[in-house]
This record gives C-alpha cells, sequence and structure tokens, in this order.
C-alpha cells in the first residue's frame, strides 16, 4: 500500500504548495532581494493552526536557498524555545555555526557573534512567536546586517498588543502573508496530492478524502493525522484500500495524537500551566498563578504567563471560561 511513508509525516515539505501560489509568489518577491546582495523585508505569517504557515515559510527560503548560494536560515520554534538563549541557540546550531556551543551556560552575545561573523545571509524563521518570553530578540536580530526575519504566528493584532512598542515600531513595516482556513475542495487536493506521492494508485477512494476533508474541518494538520493514521491501521489488517470505517476507528486516536504532539512541545512554564490545570480539571485565573508562584521557584511575569496561557488555548489544551476577574480554565479532553 505504502508507497514512500515520509510524505504522510506532517513536517514533510511537499515540492508544491497547493492553493498557496499567490501567498508563495508575494513571499518569494519580498525576499528577491537577498539574491542580489540585498536584504530582504521581514516577513510576518499569520493565520489560524493548519492553515500551513510553518510549512509556507520553510519552503519559501527551502526554495530561495536551492536557487541562491550564501544564503543560511535557521528555524526555532518559540513554544519550545521562549528564551532568548534559547532561540539564539536553536536558530544558531540550525544553521550550522552552533555545533560547539552549550544551550546551557553560553552568553547570548557569543551568539550574535556567530551570527556576525557569517559570510552569508542569514533568515530567521520564528515559529509561535507571540509566547516569546523576551522580545528583545527580535530587536537584536532585526539589527544584525544581513539578517532577514519570518515571524510566525496567529494574529498580528494580538502578537503586536503584547510586544514592546519599540519592537513594534520595527515591525510595523513588515510584509505580511495571511492564510486563511482551507475550503472543503483545497483540503481534498492536499490530501490528494500527498495520496499520489506516499501511496500506491488506487488505495485511497474519493469518498474516503471526501471524509477526512470534512472532518478535518479546514485544517490540514489534522487531515494529514487522520490520513497517516488510517492508513497505518489498513496496513494493520492486511487491507488493500483505505476505506470509510478505517478512517473512523481512528479518529479519536488522531485528535489525541495531535493534543499530545502539542503537549510535548511546551517550554517548561508552559507545561507548568498545562499541568495545573490538567490536575484540577477546573480552576480559577486567581487561584492558577498562586499554584503557579508556588509550584515554580523562578516564576515569569504575570504578562508572559498570559501570553503562554493564550497558548494554550489556541492549541486547545485548555479552554477559557467567562471574562475578567471570574475567568476560569478547564482542560480539553482531546477524546
Amino acid at each position: 500500500m505504502i508507497h514512500d511513508a515520509r510524505v504522510l509525516q506532517e513536517d514533510w515539505v511537499p515540492r508544491e504548495l497547493h492553493h498557496r501560489e499567490g501567498q508563495i509568489q508575494y513571499f518569494s518577491s519580498e525576499l528577491k532581494p537577498i539574491t542580489h546582495g540585498l536584504g530582504g523585508e521581514n516577513v510576518l505569517v499569520t493565520g489560524p493552526s493548519g492553515t500551513g504557515k510553518t510549512t509556507i515559510a520553510k519552503y519559501v527560503v527551502e526554495q530561495l536557498t536551492q536557487q541562491v548560494l550564501g544564503i543560511r536560515y535557521g528555524y526555532t520554534n518559540c513554544i519550545s524555545d521562549s528564551t532568548k538563549a534559547a532561540v539564539c541557540h536553536s536558530l544558531v546550531q540550525d544553521a550550522g555555526r552552533g555545533n560547539d556551543l552549550r544551550p546551557e551556560g553560553t552568553p547570548t552575545s557569543v551568539y550574535f557573534d556567530r551570527l556576525r561573523e557569517m559570510d552569508d545571509h542569514f533568515v530567521a524563521i520564528l515559529d509561535e512567536v507571540d509566547v516569546i518570553e523576551d522580545d528583545t530578540i527580535i530587536h537584536a536580530l532585526h539589527d544584525l546586517p544581513d539578517v532577514t526575519l519570518i515571524l510566525v504566528a496567529v494574529s498580528e493584532n494580538d502578537l503586536f498588543t503584547d510586544l514592546d512598542s519599540r519592537v513594534v515600531s520595527r515591525l510595523r513595516g513588515s510584509a505580511k502573508v495571511s492564510l486563511d482556513k482551507y475550503s472543503h475542495a483545497e483540503l481534498c487536493d492536499i490530501l490528494d496530492g500527498r495520496i499520489d506521492h506516499a501511496l500506491r494508485s488506487g488505495v485511497v477512494g474519493n469518498d474516503v478524502v471526501d471524509y477526512i476533508a470534512d472532518v478535518a474541518a479546514g485544517d490540514a494538520r489534522h487531515a494529514i493525522t487522520l490520513l497517516r493514521r488510517g492508513v497505518r491501521e489498513a496496513t494493520k489488517s492486511d487491507d488493500e484500500t483505505l476505506t470509510v470505517d478505517h478512517v473512523e476507528g481512528v479518529r479519536e486516536g488522531a485528535r489525541e495524537e495531535i493534543h499530545n504532539r502539542h503537549v510535548d512541545t511546551l517550554g517548561t512554564h508552559q507545561r507548568h500551566l498545562y499541568e495545573i490545570v490538567r490536575e484540577a480539571g477546573e480552576i480559577s485565573s486567581t487561584e492558577l498563578h498562586e499554584r503557579y508562584e508556588e509550584r515554580v521557584a523562578d516564576p515569569k511575569a504575570k504578562s508572559t504567563r498570559r501570553n503562554y496561557i493564550q497558548s494554550l488555548e489556541r492549541y486547545d489544551l485548555i479552554r477559557a471560561i467567562g471574562k475578567t476577574r471570574a475567568r476560569r480554565y478547564e482542560l480539553v479532553n482531546p477524546k
């Protein structure tokens, strides 16, 4: 049944991105000056979960590095690497210039020296940037010569509300790439593309693709997870085709996988907040902060915690009930 299992992984970057042609063309044009030895525009990529924000950022930059010499890029997910040192380490390591540096104890100035010493132009992709702990890293990277920033977030307004005004003033003029949820037909096309590359011909019928797209409701990440788990279920049963029954049988497992994947990406302080809500089942905002401060030896500022809590909500790990002082949080059950 399977021709290339790698294609069924969420982080596989296809050779072509369906239904993002306009955004890709615009995105590429903003980075084009880099190919002539000039600085590219900083780019802000926004959109709901599952719209391909990370994929399009990596796709455009990888296309650029394949076409032009003298360009390197680094990627970091600020959910996992939220501190200034962690972001710097991840970017420099990804660029192949930090293999001798340890994540603990290395001054941030050393990372910036490595970036300054590069002969190549450097593109820094900061994913989930709206939960970054110290936004001075954005300011510092912006001021480095031969560095272009690609910032990935759910909402431009939410991001700019939380950032320091000095950082916002630097980013206001950034190029904007906004992605919407996929339509049912677009999600079917994306699934068809993955199926053509990953599976033998005739393994998946149109009814199955239509069913997966319907369940995923515009979320490509969910759709790909359903497809992969459905194929795994069919393979376990030695079936020669993927059916709706296979996919129906893995719906709950797919939701749990996405939930657990999000939990696994959490940094230390996000994990503490999540665990407090999980243990309580439901908890008031005041009590959540109190328990966090009791549990953590060096608690983050409340403004930072609020960013973390919002990220937990966006990942559907917790749910807010009520507003302001009466607000409570409850665990979202993936089942």
